[in-house]
């Protein structure tokens, strides 16, 4: 196969298992390819095979310098935006490769009795579209449960024009017979009214009716009934169901704004008629000082105000963040596109919905950059100057600490190589027997843990030991070090600055005692704040984790002899763990299967902890 001009290794390790699309790019940033997946990671992955691949699909693979995703709720509205883009830029191998066929919808005609029907093509002029929906299975299915609930008419205008009598459809109550006025203009006008409704998502009274019959059926064993009750109420939900990609009016751009380790990460959502047609990810030049607010209001202006740009400005722009200086830039787009816009960051409903995608893409996407081979060799070939190293380190590792207020105390230990994270030698230390809240006893347990190993030849040693504190962290490392008889290996403390800001920290080597802050723009700094952050997410997930767990768990497991039957029994007998805490010994040996020795045994071990 020709050789890749992507680098996909290091791009699935950070890919996201959710549903979305994927846009593949070409090194001149044309665009190749859109595809749609209910797992992204499995999907993209399976382009990256080492055999097995098509010959179009490996002509296509070998164009690759980039891909973008945009997470979706579900494969659903994945399907839908893959529709919209496919349509808007016509990417070559889609055009080569996929059918694109347009997508079905539900039509309601604007005769005098209109009509109900499926449609897909091109829409003809009067009367109303609902849709596009994914599925055209659903969708017929769909119409036929409306047409038992509704009565509205689904027979052509041909038929319906030369009724004299009413027709089968009417006999098995399917439809009010219009077409020899069986029912009244009005009152056929109503059921159309409710229709809408109801296909518009505003209907809700209809789902709690059927909810209703669905439990009494239930009550009177009618079981059959029920379970019909159950099948329309999921219908109905299907068709009810608002896309988040296609759910509501309005002319909307949407910005996220993501920053970690040095990296900006502007995503931006294009929604025109109440539809997203497109996503974009830009990655501007970081500035670690900066913010997002500051970053939006950088952006926001050269994306609209730049000299010869042509962008539409919509009536609103909903950000992640509250930019600095947004009702300057709020004046100068009103100036500049002669209408009223708003900015606005609280939002509800769609806009909310399509803001939350934003962000996950925007997280995705800036994981994928920071990941990228080209982008972490480049900061690995930046430390030897700013820590006086003969060559770059092959092997990096960041420790870290989390609790909450002593409680569930959990190390981390995270480890980078040239290519970047290597999850697979990732550690965490469950802490015991140190007082709570002693960060740096904590500190001391899991470094000799970890190191007791190393030197023992069962995990591989480090060029650069990080330590995420400042002078006291550090001397646990070097003390640790020292008593293993551990030597060469170079340890770096990463302390929070005075404004405790990213971009202000300082380092601190106990080897030479010297403290120095590096610029802001450092690409050394850059992935030093990147293993320092990931040893951050990966503690305080642990800790998280840990917490919840013990929270969770009875506080009689652990105890010898007390089984899930004798759990059972206490809970039976007290109504309750807080009444079991709080008996004598006596009262639990009066449970069934409790004797003394146990009650005294469950007692203590309850008090002691």
């Amino acid at each position: 196969m020709t050789e890749q001009l992507f680098d996909s290794e290091n791009f699935l390790k950070t890919l996201s298992a959710k549903p979305g699309i994927y846009q593949m790019y070409d090194a001149q940033q044309k665009i190749l390819y859109v595809g749609k997946a209910k797992q992204l990671k499995n999907r993209v992955s399976s382009y990256f095979r080492s055999k097995g691949l098509a010959i179009k699909t490996q002509a296509l693979v070998a164009k690759i310098a980039s891909i973008q995703v945009t997470v979706t709720h579900t494969e659903a509205e994945a399907l839908i935006l893959e529709q919209n883009l496919i349509k808007k830029h016509r990417p070559p191998y889609n055009i080569l490769m996929r059918d694109d066929k347009s997508y079905p919808y539900v039509y309601l005609s604007n005769d005098k009795y209109p009509q109900l029907s499926y449609h897909r093509g091109v829409k003809r002029g009067g009367g109303r579209y609902f849709g596009p929906y994914p599925s055209a299975g659903a969708v017929k299915e769909s119409l036929n449960l409306l047409q038992k609930v509704f009565k509205v008419r689904q027979c052509d205008n041909s038929y319906f024009s030369n009724r004299s009598r009413p027709c089968l459809q009417h006999q098995i109550n399917r439809c009010t017979a219009p077409c020899v006025e069986k029912i009244s203009e009005q009152d056929y006008a109503e059921s159309v009214k409710h229709t809408v409704m109801f296909l518009e998502g505003h209907n809700k009274t209809l789902i709690k009716e059927l909810a209703d019959e669905m439990e009494a059926a239930a009550a009177d064993l009618e079981f059959e009934q029920a379970a019909l009750l159950r099948d329309k109420i999921q219908h109905l939900q299907q068709v009810q169901a608002t896309q988040t990609i296609d759910g509501a009016g309005g002319e909307v751009d949407i910005f996220a704004c993501e920053l970690s380790a040095g990296a900006i990460c502007m995503q931006v959502l294009f929604v025109r008629g109440g539809r997203v047609l497109g996503s974009k990810s830009y990655f501007p030049k970081a500035h670690l000082d900066e913010q997002p607010g500051q970053v939006l209001s950088a952006f926001l202006a050269q994306f609209y105000l730049s000299p010869g740009s042509a962008r539409e400005v919509p009536g609103q722009i909903v950000t992640s963040h509250e930019p600095e200086d947004q009702q300057v830039i709020n004046e100068a787009l009103n100036s500049f596109s002669q209408k009223q816009i708003s900015i606005s960051q609280n939002v509800r409903s769609a806009r909310a919905q399509w803001l939350k995608l934003a962000q996950q893409s925007a997280q995705q996407n800036l994981n994928s950059h920071l990941a990228n081979k080209q982008n972490i060799r480049s900061r690995f070939a930046a430390l030897p100057e700013v820590l006086s190293l003969d060559q770059p380190p092959k092997r990096m590792e960041c420790f870290d600490i989390s609790h909450s207020s002593g409680e569930a105390t959990v190390a981390s230990c995270v480890v980078f190589d040239q290519n970047g994270p290597l999850k697979s030698d990732y550690r965490r230390f469950n802490i015991e027997g140190v007082t709570a809240g002693d960060d740096y006893a904590a500190m001391q347990q899991a470094l000799k843990r970890r190191y007791a190993r190393i030197k023992a030849g069962d995990e591989k040693m480090p060029d650069i030991l990080f330590i995420d504190g400042g002078k006291g962290q550090v001397s646990q490392a070097t003390q640790v070090l020292e008593e293993l008889a551990i030597k060469g290996l170079m340890v770096v403390g990463i302390a929070k600055g005075t404004t405790r800001k990213a971009g202000f920290e300082y380092l601190y080597r106990p080897d030479t005692g010297d403290e120095f802050v590096l610029p802001s723009d450092s690409s050394a700094l850059h992935l030093i704040q990147h293993i320092r952050d990931e040893s951050h997410r990966f503690a305080i997930t642990g800790h998280k984790q840990r917490r919840d767990k013990a929270r969770r768990e009875s506080p009689l497991e652990g105890i010898a002899g007390v089984g899930p039957k004798r759990r059972r029994e206490l809970l039976r007998h007290f109504g309750g763990w807080q009444e079991v805490g709080a008996a004598s010994a006596d009262d639990l040996a009066k449970v069934p299967g409790i004797s003394q020795k146990l009650a005294v045994d469950i007692y203590t071990a309850l008090h002691n902890s």
